[in-house]
This record gives C-alpha cells, sequence and structure tokens, in this order.
C-alpha cells in the first residue's frame, strides 16, 4: 500500500515534476493507494474550480481512506518530532510529521515532494517510494 502525500498530488495534478507525476502514475497503476484524511483535507482546500474539486473528489473516492490522527499517532508523532529536534532537525509542519509517523506505524509507503519527509525517513523508519 502506498499514502501520496498533498506535495506530489500538487505536482501530479498540476503536471509539474516529471519524477513526481510519474511516481503517481505507476502507484495508481500497480498499487493499493490510500488517501488519508489530512491530505484529502490540504488537496481539497487548495482547490478553487468547482470543476477540479469535483474531478479530484471523485479520484479520490476510489482509493482506500484512512483516518490518520488520533490519540495513539498523536503521541507518537509528538515522541518523532522531539526526537528530531534532538538530533538537531526541525519539522516545519505538525501535519507532515503526523503523516509520517502514520506511515512509519503502518509500514506504509509514500511518494512526496517535500524535504522533510527525506529527513524523517531514516529516523522514524519510513518508506518513501
Amino acid at each position: 500500500m502506498v499514502i501520496i502525500d498533498t506535495s506530489a498530488w500538487i505536482e501530479y495534478f498540476n503536471n509539474g515534476i516529471p519524477d513526481i507525476v510519474e511516481k503517481v502514475d505507476y502507484a495508481l497503476d500497480n498499487k493499493q493507494v490510500a488517501i488519508g484524511d489530512l491530505i484529502f483535507c490540504e488537496v481539497l482546500q487548495g482547490i478553487y474550480s468547482e470543476r477540479q474539486r469535483r474531478n479530484v473528489s471523485e479520484l479520490f473516492s476510489s482509493l482506500i481512506r484512512l483516518e490518520m490522527v488520533g490519540f495513539e499517532i498523536a503521541m507518537k508523532a509528538s515522541s518523532n518530532y522531539r526526537l528530531l529536534r534532538a538530533k538537531g532537525i526541525t519539522i516545519r509542519k505538525t501535519i507532515d510529521i503526523i503523516i509520517g509517523t502514520y506511515c512509519a506505524e503502518k509500514g506504509i509507503e509514500l511518494i512526496h515532494n517535500d524535504r522533510d519527509f527525506l529527513m524523517m525517513a531514516q529516523h522514524i523508519g519510513l518508506i518513501l517510494l
């Protein structure tokens, strides 16, 4: 299973960075793709066109839906944040440490275009595709 982060969906929908677009295309064609509630919210709040919102919602409705936030993940994410800070690594957004922690804890691969996930990967067991 793989989760596609908001940063990668943005590249995909805008036909941006070819490497990221190819990874998303590959995952959609060959893997079980899930959408997390946080990512669902981030992507949809950034869409202004009603037509594009309907198209994206239709695509997302075909994916496995996961609830990423709960007290267990929140506790582990806060521990991971402190662990990374102790190593001199500051994750810029709370939502990223939650997504990274969720994927690491559940053994789910992540497609992204965000340097924070690169910094997390080697320290919390996050698997990047």
